[in-house]
């Protein structure tokens, strides 16, 4: 089919646009750095609990949790900081570079000794290092597209799929090199796990992905990136007038949205993220994990997630596309968002009945739920997530001012941010309060507020026009 160009934006014969070839380079670094990322975050809960002689680090399950709550809030808390020095002085091709480079010293110091020393620094380098890179490389997607341009929502969807695509892989290479490669076995029992085997991989993966950036960021992405839009350098500088200019009423009220928005996906995300602590313990002690033969690797279990997002992710943004073209146009931002908050509830309520189904079983790992109810609640996460998550990432790029956008970016990863250290939180209480407590609290909380932004739908979506 003969190609043309329009506007800097490939076209075919029939008038229809095409995805800039740019999008897929932002897609391939994304998924070896979220290989990297949910890499390591398959094991690290593992790593906390396992004692010393088997090759962990000997934590005791509530001071894990809480760790790898503060951990994970922080990692989404950086991207404001990160946001805000790139917008201003680096420029987001920059910040990616620093951010891809120090990300993977982080898994290369966790690498190197199995000790809590050699874990902080790791830890430390991981979130310095994701604030750098994580608004910067989803705000690049946005600058792809001309303002208006109805294939944002597309190509963020598509954008989230080698985010998922990453995680997919991570968990069963890191997972398969710790559990199995490199695990010392007496019989069916692990006495020594290889978990800094996983964590050199996941080193090697940020690498891949970084080097795949910067050699064909030139060719693919041009200039888009390389200077900072929230500065002007001189008065001749072109940008001056967009740097220096105050925002006007339209684009607060946008902004507002977005501070709005963000308040309500706290809660999503509370839950979502009990993938990587409550309910990776839960998954290890009572879910019957016995499937083709063998006993699934508990770390596996965090790839249903992002498989559901590979699969399905394409078929979602066609139906976003499709609606987009009715005369009514497409489903609104708000309405999206809260369909993935009760899609999040349900699938706690399929995890309250995993809890049933164990009776009076209380702490006796002898008796197990059935590995359904398990993958059920994952596939209703996803859903949630692929209505949620993209759909926020193209509403930032859509709604924030240029000089902010970077900024903007980070405040929406903020939401991870208090997130993950509430969902941390929650996991911590999971032995004193009860399982079927925390997950049918979290369903309720997830529906309710989900109506609520629903209420809201139409006063959210005036401010936004």
């Amino acid at each position: 089919m003969e190609l043309s160009k329009k506007n800097g934006q490939v076209q075919n014969e029939t008038g229809k646009m095409k995805h800039p070839p740019g999008l897929y380079l932002l897609f391939f670094t994304e998924a070896w750095e979220r290989f990297s990322y949910y890499g390591m975050r398959a094991l690290l809960v593992l790593y906390l609990t396992t004692s010393l002689i088997s090759g962990g680090l000997g934590f005791d399950k509530a001071e894990a949790m809480s760790l790898y709550g503060t951990f994970t809030s922080l990692v989404y808390l950086t991207p404001l900081i990160g946001g805000y020095l790139s917008d201003r002085f680096l420029g987001q091709r920059l910040a990616i570079t620093i951010g891809g480079i120090t990300m993977a010293a982080g898994q290369f110091a966790l690498f190197s000794n199995q000790s809590k020393g050699a874990l902080y620094l790791g830890l430390f380098l991981l979130i310095i290092g994701n604030g750098f890179f994580k608004p910067n490389i989803s705000t690049l997607v946005g600058q792809l597209y001309p303002e208006g341009d109805k294939r944002k929502d597309a190509a963020f969807t598509i954008f989230y799929m080698g985010i998922n695509l990453g995680a997919f892989i991570a968990p069963f290479v890191c997972g398969t090199l710790a559990e199995q490669i490199f695990a010392v076995r007496q019989g069916e029992q692990i006495i020594h796990y290889g978990f800094k085997f996983g964590f050199l991989a996941a080193g090697i993966g940020m690498v891949l992905g970084q080097l795949l950036f910067n050699l064909l960021g030139n060719k693919y992405l041009g200039e888009i990136g390389k200077k900072p839009v929230g500065r002007a350098k001189s008065k001749d500088d072109k940008s001056s007038e967009e740097a220096n200019r105050p925002l006007t009423a339209q684009e607060k009220r946008r902004t507002a949205v977005i501070f709005i928005v963000t308040a309500f996906v706290v809660f999503f995300w509370a839950g979502f993220e009990q993938a990587g602590s409550s309910l990776t313990i839960y998954t290890k002690d009572f879910i019957n994990r016995d499937a083709f033969g063998m006993q699934l690797p508990v770390s596996w279990f965090q790839s249903l997630n992002p498989v559901f997002i590979v699969l399905f992710a394409p078929i979602v943004g066609k139906i976003w596309m499709k609606l987009s073209n009715r005369p009514q146009g497409d489903m609104n931002i708000p309405t999206k968002m809260a369909l993935g908050m009760v899609l999040l509830g349900i699938g706690f309520l399929l995890m309250v009945g995993a809890c049933l189904q164990r009776g009076n079983a209380g702490d006796n790992v002898a008796v197990k739920a059935n590995i359904l109810w398990l993958v059920g609640a994952y596939f209703l996460h996803t859903m949630g997530e692929l209505c949620l998550s993209p759909v926020g990432l193209s509403m930032v790029s859509k709604l924030a001012p240029k000089k902010l956008a970077s900024l903007l970016m980070g405040v929406w990863l903020l939401s991870s941010s208090i997130a993950n250290k509430l969902a941390g939180v929650l996991a911590s209480f999971m032995d004193s309060l009860g399982h079927i407590q925390i997950f049918g609290g979290i369903a309720v909380v997830s529906i309710v507020l989900g109506l609520v932004l629903l209420s809201l739908n139409k006063k959210l979506t005036a401010m936004m026009e």
